[in-house]
């Protein structure tokens, strides 16, 4: 086996030498329609498939940037686009706002005539928008909990039949093509995209992934059927992992990690066929990640074998010269990125990346391979799409827009996605009819209910679209009268200012309503943002936030802390104090009516932490951690209160009923790197009431060649329980997918003993056969 390696990696090696300069293009899965209009484009169409600007480019307005409302294109711009510089692709909304899908079917409809009956070849536009959690700028869509809170649910099916829904909708609005799944890794709680990420897991992160991406694209990635769209896979790679937690800084990632944690889920992606990658907008060690063909050519395309196109993100070619300074002019920068490996340019705002790409090919600095390649990728994701033959749906198509099946199906999503933190002494569920404070910033709030990507780009036009649903005051007060519900906000946002500015601090009114009531529930957390402007320099709540639980806590009567927020913000401070906690994430429309089941008992809880919950701001770690992290006090030397301390752990999760775990059975003692093992177990349901329970399998490499993480996620299963009832659930675990990227930078199964945990029970297992697995050898 070692020998078939060595000979394969110099063959490898001699075979990329030779293809160096050039990437090789699909030819032979190109359809006759492609080739025979890639043979008759000019160069300057070409390049105009390569572009993409975005909405205001091409409409009525007063500035470049601002459009009229009503919106309306203009005539002169769409025709200066699609005629003059052939641009193939249009993405986002106006005025960063929502529109109906008649609006949708309206302008789109508009540009695709132009298109496709103006233009000399008639090739249609494809129209790209973000659709992360639901339809992002369609009025009227159904909203899903954010990625963060899908992955706390756990539930496949769930994930599945959320971005069938939005793809659904996505094609009622005359879109065809979704900037979505997110697979990056929420491994930093600083980081103001964690909420557009599953989880800090590689294996939950990736099965949600491919889930996601069956529901968007159909099982066979039928992307031409009209309640389909093709994803996009994003931010490829390793883009939530930046240094200072910060979006788009720098991030310093070894290879073994790079490798280990943030390639699986993308390799999957790509095997479940997605049509799309967006990449990197930041720079991974040194090196601007849209300007580094090692990771676009070597190891996207040849190793992982992506074929479809690579788009970048929002102007960041330009930024390989405004920003990161690899480039001594624009014009250089585009000769960066294509060289790189990027087929499509997310411009946005003009056609100047056509103008140099154009002399850059005429000047021999961009060959007509390389640009032939990348037009080649985005005909055939046109052709897939069925565009040639129907360039826009239409929304009397799909009465199902926005239906109560659809919302019914948001609800129960974002009902599993609550995850019970803390229940002391089962104060929960609440009886109805008891009298309950309900205060905090996010009490009365749709908009921190959704977050960011929600009718607006922050998120800050909620309450124009969502009025028709509850937030967590309402959700309540229907549950249980408003008779019997007190409401004080205490602090509130400012909605003028930054996200996180707050006003109307009126705690004195608070504590005198709390003195009526049995309960109080507290609702904390952050405010809508998204990227850049959900920087932050403190993870711990805000003082006023804080000072409100601690205040409330000394009223004496029980405080449920409910948390609504993007990332985990500390509570360390005053978590102690606090009856209950409930973490909802960011649940989306249907959040606080899913809240109100909860505490009231219709609902039992099931979601699970999906990242772990840290207790200090100096003890951002995740479960997969080294044992290093966990040494223990050394009497007489070293007090360790840097010692790992979490505040919860991922895949922690209470229920209002309880489960027993037993008969831990492994069907083999010693196996091969070529078998496989299964783990077999029994659960129950002990308490008095049906529940959903997430069972996990942790394994754990005892000793390796590079030191082992403690353990690491290799299965799980959410199965229902009635009262008293018992299943059998069962996993099977390749050894193979037991491989650890080594040294050497090649997955490796080693041989010696391994540890499963499910629950609270243990056991163990030999591989019996030192190094006889790798995969393919390494490329990048």
């Amino acid at each position: 086996m070692k020998k078939f390696n060595i000979f394969s990696c110099c063959l490898l090696a001699l075979t990329f030498m030779a293809t160096a300069l050039t990437p090789q293009p699909p030819k032979d899965k190109a359809s006759k329609r492609v080739e025979d209009l890639l043979a008759k484009m000019t160069l300057e169409e070409k390049v105009g498939q390569m572009a993409q600007v975005t909405l205001d480019v091409i409409t009525q307005g007063e500035s470049e940037y601002v459009s009229d409302e009503p919106l309306k294109l203009d005539d002169k711009l769409v025709k200066k686009a699609l005629i003059d510089y052939k641009v193939g692709s249009i993405l986002n909304t106006a005025n960063n706002r929502a529109r109906t899908p008649e609006k949708w079917h309206e302008v789109i409809g508009q540009l695709q005539q132009v298109a496709t009956k103006e233009t000399r070849l008639k090739i249609p536009i494809v129209y790209g928008i973000d659709a992360i959690h639901g339809v992002t700028y369609t009025a009227g869509a159904t909203f899903f909990p954010q990625e963060v809170g899908q992955g706390a649910t756990w539930n496949r099916e769930l994930v599945k039949k959320g971005a069938e829904i939005t793809a659904y909708e996505t094609r009622a609005s005359s879109i065809p093509w979704n900037f979505s799944p997110v697979l990056d890794l929420g491994r930093d709680p600083r980081y103001p995209r964690m909420w557009e990420t599953f989880s800090e897991d590689v294996y939950l992160t990736t099965e949600m992934g491919k889930q996601m991406i069956k529901g968007y694209e159909g099982q066979n990635n039928e992307v031409g059927n009209p309640v389909r769209v093709a994803s996009c896979l994003k931010h490829f790679l390793g883009y939530s992992v930046p240094g200072s937690g910060k979006d788009r800084t720098p991030a310093y990632i070894p290879e073994m990690e790079l490798r280990e944690r943030h390639i699986p889920a993308f390799k999957a992606a790509v095997e479940a066929g997605a049509h799309s990658v967006m990449i990197n907008s930041g720079v991974i060690n040194g090196i601007p990640v849209h300007a580094n063909r090692d990771i676009l050519i070597k190891l996207l395309r040849e190793e992982l074998g992506f074929e479809g196109v690579i788009v970048t993100d929002w102007q960041d070619i330009d930024n390989l010269f405004t920003r990161d300074r690899i480039a001594k002019t624009p014009k250089e920068a585009v000769k960066l990125a294509i060289n790189a490996g990027i087929d499509m340019s997310m411009i946005p705002y003009n056609f100047k990346f056509c103008d140099y790409l154009v002399e850059l090919v005429n000047e021999g600095e961009v060959s007509m391979d390389r640009v032939d390649d990348a037009v080649r990728r985005i005909l055939t994701m046109k052709e897939k799409l069925g565009l040639f033959e129907t360039p826009v749906t239409n929304y009397k198509d799909y009465p199902k827009f926005g239906s109560e099946e659809f919302e019914k199906a948001a609800f129960a999503t974002a009902s599993e996605a609550v995850t019970l933190l803390k229940n002391t002494d089962n104060i929960l569920p609440l009886k109805k009819g008891a009298k309950i404070l309900v205060t905090g910033p996010n009490a009365n709030s749709m908009r921190s209910l959704n977050g960011g990507w929600s009718y607006s780009w922050q998120g800050e036009k909620v309450e124009e679209f969502a009025a028709k649903y509850n937030t967590i005051l309402e959700a309540v007060q229907n549950a249980t009268g408003k008779e019997n519900v007190v409401y004080e906000a205490g602090v509130s946002y400012n909605e003028q200012g930054k996200y996180w500015e707050e006003k109307d601090i009126n705690i004195d009114a608070v504590i005198k309503a709390a003195s009526s009531v049995d309960y109080i529930v507290l609702c904390v957390g952050e405010n809508s943002y998204t990227e850049k402007p959900g920087d932050l320099h403190d993870l711990n709540l805000s003082d006023n936030q804080l000072s409100l639980a601690k205040v409330l806590a000394k009223t004496g009567k029980p405080v449920i802390l409910v948390l609504n927020e993007g990332r985990p913000r500390l509570i360390s401070k005053i978590e102690q104090e606090m009856a209950a906690v409930v973490q909802l994430y960011l649940p989306g429309n249907f959040g606080g009516d899913a809240f109100a089941g909860v505490l009231f008992g219709d609902i039992n809880p099931s979601g699970k932490l999906p990242y772990t919950y840290p207790m200090y701001a100096n003890t951002l770690v995740t479960y997969d951690h080294k044992p290093s992290e966990e040494q223990a006090k050394m009497a007489g030397m070293y007090d360790y209160e840097s010692d790992f301390a979490i505040q919860y752990p991922f895949g922690f999760g209470l229920s209002y009923t309880t489960f027993e775990y037993s008969d831990l059975t492994v069907s083999t003692k010693n196996l091969d790197p070529e078998e496989s093992v299964t783990i077999t177990l029994n659960v129950k349901n002990t308490g008095n009431r049906e529940g959903k329970e997430v069972v996990q399998l942790f394994i754990s490499d005892l000793y390796a060649s590079v030191t082992p993480d403690v353990k690491r996620l290799r299965g799980f299963e959410k199965i229902s329980l009635n009262a008293g009832e018992s299943k059998k659930v069962s996993f099977t675990v390749k050894a193979q997918e037991l491989a650890f990227v080594a040294k050497d930078l090649r997955w490796t199964v080693e041989e010696g003993e391994y540890a499963i945990q499910v629950g609270k029970l243990k056991e163990t297992f030999n591989i019996t056969k030192d190094k006889a697995y790798n995969t393919v050898d390494r490329i990048f």
